[in-house]
């Protein structure tokens, strides 16, 4: 076979050797080239992500550090084979040639997908394996947006003949007309003689009879069971024709281990729709079907696992426990239901959702599957669609905004002009605001589930503010520890007082070097007087300075060493005195040659007033920062003390006038040109010499006064023997990084946290981040503004997701921090702007929670919910329920919580207002 090769770089036939960057070039182009010529049953490959990683390191490609900040990869070794093995099971599966994979695999996070022509390379040159081979799906011809089936649909083939089973794997956008070609395939029968039925859970459901309806439509689900009966009389192939019902024997099983799901996957209905009538029983009286329980129970159902659809289940088991949407949901809500929303699914959801809300509150105890529901969620969010594990926080979102959608009272949205504030007072533009949206956006979900906030922009450089009023479905809380970063500074005295110590400080991760400052001073008890020099350090020299109050802190790496110098406030007008520090080496012919190996130390800056550039200024301002690296059986040299008098520069002493000049109080720095002469070099304590910022120059300090290129004088100290033995310089060496993983990381990971903190942390003003710049209408430009937000009317149900998971290009995290959590009596009177009428405090109690266990993939959902009429709580666990204390509830596995206002009503007059004492009321 020829293998497809990118035209310039490397034929067909090419193999090892290969540069890095010969191979980063093939693939880049083999990709592009496969992506734009896509088509629906092309192949991709499964690579494991390990691997993928470390090739991509070896061939150069950017990755990321732990505080998400943009790192260049090291110079790694060629990676070795290509190991899928981790990706797959060991067994076979019926005897199949093709591995099975291993359960609850995710894109990016355990293989990543690969076109054939990349893959067929890779192995050119790699060699290894497995091979995972995996078609394209397309939705829409038209559409170039395509799946990949990772995780086809696996069902389990039951002989109604003689019991026999056989497991394979299908489509599930493959037609039931290729079901049955395939089932007469594996059981050489002819289409004609047999019949195909649903048998999920091995009860005999409907007969798959639509040739042209997808697998998918006809609700098949990962690992069910199929039925296969001959019909009767015509048993052509010599097999004697058993009847088969609902009580036939089998012989069970194994459960299997894998699990199987796909990863992306929109798949639409053609023309599918059940019709609004046909998607209710002929009885539609809602209320009675409570009084249908055997045992008097209700809401106490579980949901079969449909595979990997916990998150579903648990998403839904919240809404279903949730007393505003069971009422609706049990009287008749026919007449809201909109068909002609072209943004719902024309009512198909909301039924489907009422339908299966009725289920669970009418069966007692018994387990629902949600088959039909899942359905039509598919169809509203394709990403939903197959069976790989989805984030429940965000299938919740899609939720309730495709039941807003199949239930919004408007039929036709008004256009509406935004309109800016124009100074008016925040009240009056506020409720305009959430009139606007009401008048486009009117259901059970608006009324229940929807509160405003406040959003303000303010310009860092003209100040401009702008003011805008939002709706929101719920609250995504960051924990303290996503939105934060440790940097760790190291901190010099420009007086010579103390030793440099290093700081670490907790920032926002898209803060500014005047938080980082300001993070500094406090903790480094900075005096009214003083102020902080930022610097960034590197091969011992200063790289440059911080100087730019607004500079994002996205541009300090975590691998870059930072320290901060002490100053006296407006050290600006002085001149700024740098001293570098290298080992001479005597038998070095070239004192050029190779400089940069005899720096030593950190780099110590100080100030002297402007007009003091003498030769004794400079040697008494390097004595006094000096003073703290003394030995202990040291002493500060005579000659410091004859020929300088023992005085350095107090900076304490400088004063700044008003004119910008400096007087000194009680020093002295300038000397007699008889006593400067008369200076012995011999006898100087160390030796200074100028250079330039690179420390590659060495020229005399003259002894009156020293030229000045800008503000910056730079000298070089030679440290001999003499220096090491009076100086401990082991203070100005191996200073910390920025941030270096470690104990220090992941124990702030685990440290608790409590819900106010996370919504302090939510409503704290903090800049937008380098991606998300804004554009000031003053300064006609974008800028990196300050954003603060506010909480403005409050919904009855207030929905809280709590941000565990943390993304970047390669780095996906999972913090497991316990957060503590009011189950009564959450107080939200501090954060809410607006009251409601008769002065009721917002006071809220949780009656449900999404818990997500275990990390990134391999993670399961469960949710705990209260049935309010009882005062109880359950573990709603897929298929099995529980009770459970109350005191159970709070965990660190909590991911999505559920309150609702105490003492708000939950009734709905269908098409009428919100009721009046909600904090989200509204003027009609």
């Amino acid at each position: 076979m020829t293998i497809p090769s990118a035209e310039g770089f490397l034929q067909a036939s090419s193999c090892l050797p290969c540069t890095a960057t010969e191979e980063r070039e093939v693939v880049d182009a083999l990709t592009r080239e496969a992506e734009k010529n896509v088509k629906h049953g092309d192949l991709r490959y499964l690579v494991s992500q390990s691997w993928w990683m470390e090739w991509q390191g070896y061939v150069g490609l950017v990755s990321y550090g732990e505080n998400g900040t943009e790192q260049f990869p090291q110079a790694t070794n060629r990676p070795g084979e290509i190991d899928n093995s981790k990706l797959v099971l060991a067994e076979m599966i019926n005897g199949s040639e093709e591995p099975e994979l291993q359960r609850t695999l995710r894109e990016g996070e355990h293989y990543t997908l690969v076109p054939q022509e990349v893959w067929q390379r890779l192995y050119e040159w790699y060699k290894g394996g497995p091979e995972i081979p995996r078609k394209v799906i397309f939705d829409n011809p038209t559409d170039k947006t395509y799946i990949v089936d990772v995780y086809p649909l696996c069902l389990k083939l039951i002989d109604g003949r003689d019991s026999s089973e056989k497991v394979f794997r299908i489509s599930r956008q493959a037609k039931v007309h290729e079901l049955y070609s395939m089932v007469c395939s594996l059981m050489s029968v002819e289409q004609s003689e047999i019949v195909i039925w649903d048998y999920y859970q091995r009860s005999k459901g409907k007969k798959l009879f639509n040739q042209n309806e997808t697998l998918e439509e006809a609700q098949l689900t990962m690992d069910q069971e199929i039925l296969l009966e001959m019909k009767l009389g015509e048993s052509s192939s010599g097999f004697s024709t058993r009847s088969t019902n609902d009580e036939l024997a089998l012989i069970p099983l194994e459960p299997s281990t894998s699990s199987f799901s796909i990863a992306g996957g929109p798949t639409f209905s053609n023309g599918f729709s059940s019709g609004i009538g046909s998607s209710f029983s002929q009885d539609n009286s809602f209320s009675p079907l409570l009084r249908d329980s055997e045992d008097g129970t209700h809401g106490f159902s579980g949901l079969h696992n449909l595979g990997n659809t916990c998150f579903m289940n648990s998403a839904i088991q919240s809404l279903v426990h949730t007393p505003p949407l069971v009422q609706y949901f049990l009287e008749d809500y026919t007449c809201e239901i909109n068909t002609e929303n072209p943004l719902g699914l024309q009512g198909e959801l909301a039924i489907a959702f009422g339908e299966l809300l009725r289920k669970l509150w009418s069966s007692g105890r018994t387990s629902i599957a949600p088959r039909a529901f899942k359905s039509k969620l598919s169809r509203f969010a394709p990403q939903f669609s197959g069976y790989n594990q989805h984030d429940s926080q965000e299938l919740l979102a899609f939720l309730l905004d495709g039941l807003h959608e199949d239930l919004n009272r408007v039929k036709k949205k008004p256009y509406i002009e935004a309109k800016d504030a124009d100074g008016r007072p925040d009240d009056e533009f506020a409720e305009e605001c959430w009139n606007y949206h009401k008048a486009r956006n009117d259901s059970i979900i608006v009324d229940k589930f929807q509160g405003q906030y406040k959003s303000t922009l303010v310009c860092p450089v003209c100040n401009k503010i702008s003011v805008t009023f939002d709706p929101f479905m719920y609250l995504s809380l960051p924990l303290p520890s996503t939105v934060t970063r440790m940097i760790t500074v190291t901190v010099f005295s420009g007086t010579g007082d103390v030793l440099p110590m290093p700081y670490t400080v907790t920032v926002q991760k898209n803060g500014n070097c005047r938080d980082l400052t300001k993070a500094l001073a406090d903790v480094c008890c900075l005096k009214d007087s003083e102020t902080l020099l930022l610097a960034e350090v590197y091969e011992r020299r200063i790289y440059r300075y911080l100087t730019n109050p607004i500079e994002g802190l996205h541009s300090i790496k975590d691998e870059d060493i930072l320290v901060a110098y002490r100053l006296p406030v407006g050290h600006e007008r002085l001149l700024r005195l740098e001293i570098l520090h290298r080992r001479p080496d005597r038998f070095l012919v070239e004192p050029q040659f190779n400089i940069n190996r005899k720096l030593i130390g950190c780099p110590i800056v100080t100030c002297i007033p402007n007009g003091s550039t003498g030769k004794s200024d400079i040697y008494a301002a390097v004595s006094a920062v000096l003073v703290p690296f003394l030995r202990a059986k040291a002493h500060s040299p005579d000659v410091s003390a004859v020929k300088l008098n023992g005085n350095g520069p107090s900076l304490d002493g400088i004063v700044l006038t008003d004119n910008g000049t400096t007087c000194e109080e009680g020093v002295s720095t300038s000397r007699s040109s008889e006593d400067d002469n008369a200076a012995d070099d011999e006898l100087l304590p160390f030796l200074l010499s100028l250079t330039d910022e690179k420390g590659s120059t060495r020229n005399a300090i003259d002894t009156d006064s020293n030229r000045v290129l800008g503000l910056v004088i730079r000298v070089l100290m030679d440290w001999s023997e003499k220096e090491h033995g009076m100086y401990n310089i082991d203070y100005m060496d191996g200073l910390p990084e920025v941030f270096k993983p470690g104990f220090m990381s992941k124990k702030t990971r685990q440290e608790a946290v409590n819900l106010f903190s996370c919504l302090d942390a939510f409503l704290k003003e903090e800049p937008l981040g380098p991606d998300d710049m804004w554009y000031c209408p003053g300064c006609k430009e974008h800028r990196q503004a300050s954003k603060k937000l506010d909480l403005w009317r409050l919904p009855e149900i207030l929905v809280v997701h709590l941000k565990r998971f943390s993304y970047s290009r390669y780095m996906k995290n999972k913090l497991d921090t316990f957060v503590n959590f009011p189950i009564h009596d959450l107080n939200m009177s501090k954060y809410v702007k607006l009251t409601s009428r008769g002065d009721q405090l917002p006071m809220y109690e949780l009656y449900a929670v999404i818990n997500h266990y275990g990390g990134l993939g391999g993670g399961h959902y469960s949710a705990y919910a209260k049935l309010v009429e009882e005062d109880n709580w359950y573990h709603f666990d897929d298929s099995h329920v529980s009770s459970v204390n109350e005191d159970e509830i709070r965990t660190s596995a909590a991911y999505v919580l559920f309150y609702r206002r105490v003492g708000g009503s939950s009734t709905v007059a269908n098409g009428g207002p919100v009721d009046i004492e909600m904090v989200d009321s509204l003027e009609t």
